[in-house]
Formats: structure tokens, sequence, C-alpha cells
């Protein structure tokens, strides 16, 4: 085992958050990992860092990735087990050689899995669920040293599955896969906020996954719409009144396209086309915050028209605005559990103070929707706020206390907002 000091400079993804930690653990094999696990007072995984609070910090942490990488294609080819600190990228490059695919991935393929899966991160398609409802099975050690290992069905699976971190060191994740599959993506320009109230659902529903981006101005400043070759596909020259760019774009309006994946109608993998950028690049803009809420679907106009209401607020502070759709699942933690859902992101300008300072008012305007945060981005939300939005939140809980009864696993992030 190789214990690395952290020094004061290790910080997350986008620098907002720095960790208290001094020292990172790396066990190398997973009897290293057992015997650490049992024997912290109180730790957390750290994975590739993109969240934005502390929900990764703790007076210990390790990392998974000292242990061998693997990424095993069943012999059925239904299903991958990948090691659970492999990125996405790394699984996508596996799974193009053995000539299969995941349903989905989320905007950046730089994220690792066990730390998506963990926080019900997500891409977009109006029949998509997020990463972790392709998750078939996963193995996990407990604060106990004790390795558990859990299948799709099993007694409590769907508790295990978005576990925050809560649960044990997640170290395999078994993930179902399909056919490899090409996808064409286009960008449709200036779509007018009348058109995508009137016909919200044939917007979202144009391609196998739709992003809406906007600055909250006068109308939807770009629809992306990223469609399977083998099924139909978006409309060539216009959607709906808005017109195809004649360019590659970037998602935030006026800065280079080049880290973006590829435009303009060329298909190409489905591992090349599902994010919108590229696994060589810096993913998004990299100096920024993000939030980002779920409502269900129902009231995603609604919603939307909430959020429109406090531009004035906002827009000195966005680099840009997201929607997307998410098909529902039944997983107890996920943010869209119990039914589809529709996705408000924001990327932030690097304002820690602003952002903090306009959120009470955001989550005000979306508390009558039942507006779930995303669990690895910025919100104020505490558990009393948040329980009541998780039919199965004492299921949970009380897996907490029996896989964790020691509560190792625990750090202020979670008392505050998630457990209570």
């Amino acid at each position: 085992m190789t214990d690395v000091a952290l020094g004061q400079s290790a910080t997350n993804w986008a620098g907002n958050y720095r960790y208290r930690a001094t020292v990172l653990h790396r066990p190398t094999s997973l009897e290293q990992l057992q015997e650490f696990v049992a024997a912290a007072p109180r730790l957390r995984v750290l994975g590739s860092r993109h969240s934005f609070t502390s929900i990764g910090d703790s007076p210990e942490l390790v990392s998974l990735e000292g242990l061998p990488a693997e990424a095993v294609v069943a012999p059925d080819r239904r299903t991958v087990t990948v090691s659970a600190a492999l990125r996405y990228g790394q699984v996508a490059d596996v799974l193009r050689g053995e000539g299969l695919a995941l349903h989905n991935l989320a905007s950046l393929p730089h994220i690792s899995v066990a730390g998506a899966v963990a926080t019900a991160t997500h891409g977009s398609g109006v029949g998509n669920g997020n990463l972790a409802t392709a998750v078939a099975g996963l193995e996990l050690v407990t604060s106990g040293g004790e390795v558990v290992r859990a299948a799709r069905g099993d007694a409590g699976f769907d508790g295990l599955v978005v576990g925050l971190g809560a649960l044990g060191a997640v170290t395999r994740v078994t993930l179902d896969v399909e056919p490899a599959y090409e996808v064409a993506q286009r960008v449709f320009e200036d779509l007018p906020w009348a058109t995508l109230y009137d016909r919200f659902d044939e917007v979202t529903a144009a391609g196998y996954s739709v992003s809406l981006f906007t600055l909250l101005g006068a109308d939807v400043d770009m629809v992306w719409v990223k469609s399977r070759t083998d099924r139909p596909g978006a409309p060539e020259g216009d959607l709906f009144g808005a017109q195809e760019a004649g360019a590659e774009r970037h998602p935030i309006p006026g800065l280079d396209p080049t880290p973006t994946t590829g435009q303009l109608g060329r298909p190409g993998p489905w591992s090349d086309r599902l994010p919108h950028f590229r696994m060589g690049f810096t993913p998004s803009n990299g100096d920024e915050l993000q939030s980002e809420y779920l409502v269900p679907r129902r009231w995603a106009v609604e919603a939307i028209e909430a959020v429109r209401a406090l531009a004035p607020r906002i827009q000195p502070l966005l680099q840009i605005c997201e929607v997307r759709t998410v098909a529902g699942d039944e997983l107890w933690m996920s943010t869209a559990s119990g039914g589809p859902s529709v996705a408000v992101h924001f990327t932030w300008r690097p304002d820690t103070g602003g952002v903090l300072a306009v959120l009470g008012d955001l989550e005000d305007a979306l508390a009558p929707f039942g507006a779930r945060p995303h669990w690895g981005k910025v919100f104020l939300a505490d558990a009393a706020a948040l329980a009541p939005r998780y039919p199965r939140h004492a299921d949970f809980a009380a897996l907490v206390q029996r896989l964790d009864p020691r509560g190792a696993f625990r750090n202020e992030w979670l008392e505050t907002h998630v457990l209570g």
C-alpha cells in the first residue's frame, strides 16, 4: 500500500474546493483495501474529483486507482464488469474493441464510473435512464472490511447503486451493454421559447439524446440533437423553426468548439458523439461552478418559466444553462427515481459567493416542483428539505446504518444534506 501526501494544493477538478485530508492511501489489492477500510476511523473514496462540494472529503482518503484496472465482457456479451476507478472514456475504448456500447454517456467522458453512478450522474434522452440504471451488479468493501457483492434483483440492490459513497468503497461495477451503434449530432440555433413550451415533448424527443442550451435571453440559443443512425433522426436544416448551425459550436456561445464532439451530422461511434466533450481535452470551460436540479417531467415548462423569471439575478453569474430529459427509475436515491424527469443545469462563473447568494432564490422557485439537486454539484437544501422528496429515504438511511454502523464513511456533507 502506498500513502501519498496530498498537501495544501489538493483540490477538486474545478479548483473551488480544497480537501482537508493530508494523506491519500493507494492500496494495490483488494486485501489491502479491506485492511485499510477496517482500520480507518473516518474515510471517503476519492474518484475523479469532478464533484463541486465536500461530498468526497474526509480526514483520510483512499484512491482505488492502484487496484488492477480491468474491464471484462461477460461470455453472453450483455454486461461488462469494470474496475470502479476507470473513467467512462477508458471503458468506451474497451467496448469499442468488442463491438459493444453503453446505453448513454454523460457530458464528460473524464469521470469515474463509481463516482458517476454513486451520484446519479446522467446524460440525456427521453428513453434513457441515468448512468446508474445500467448497473447490473456491484462489489463494495464495507467499513468492517467485508466484501459485499450484489446483483440487480437482490433485496436492497436499488438502494446500493446510488450510494453517495455512504455504504462502502465500491470496487467493481457490472454494466449493461448492447451492440455498438453510431450517432450523428446536429446543432440547431434560436428556438423560440413559445415553440419550446408548446412542443416540449416533440423537441426533446427529436433525437436519441437532446440538450437545450440557453443564456435565458430572447430564445433558446441552441438545441443539440444526437441521433442514432439505426433509428429515425432529426430533420436537416430546420427544427421547429430553429435553423441548423453551419459550423461546429461549443455549448457556451463564443468559445472555441475544438474540445467538443463532432457535429454537422457526421456519423461517429456512440462514444465520440454522446458526450459533449472529447476525452483528450479540458472538459467544459474548466473555470466554473455547476448546479443542477431535476423536476418531474410534467412540471418541465413551469420549472423553466420559474428559472426564466430569475434571469436578471442569474445571468450575471451564468456561463450557460442546459436542459435535458432523463427517464425515470426505481433507484432509491436517484434524482430521477419515481418517474421521467427534466434536469435544469447551470454552469456558473467561478464566483462562489455570488452563486451561493442566488441559489437560495433559485431553490425556493423550484421547490414547488419537488426539485432534487444533483448530488455532486453545488446546492443549499438540507436533509430535512430533501428527505420528503425521496420516498425510500428512510430505507436508505437504514441501509447506511446496517452496512456502516460505526459511521466510517460519514462526513459533514452527508450529515447535512442526506442523513440529517
